[in-house]
């Protein structure tokens, strides 16, 4: 399955959506998807798994670049 993960590059920072990033990742599920992540000190918004249309529409984007938890 492909996650969409929203995150603040700091933890310590407070979300603002012009600071918010993404980044793809191939898990089998949140969970793993939160521990893959666990050592980059992000502060993360959300987690979101993408599907049919929505994923299509995300892997069309040039700013798709899937990662392998």
């Amino acid at each position: 399955m492909i996650y969409k993960v929203y995150y603040q590059e700091n933890i310590s920072e407070i979300p603002v959506r012009e600071n918010t990033k993404t980044l793809y990742l191939e898990a089998a599920s949140e969970r793993e998807v939160r521990h893959y992540l666990k050592d980059r000190n992000y502060n993360i918004e959300l987690v979101q798994l993408l599907e049919g249309n929505y994923l299509e529409y995300e892997q069309n984007s040039p700013n798709f670049r899937l990662e392998n938890a």
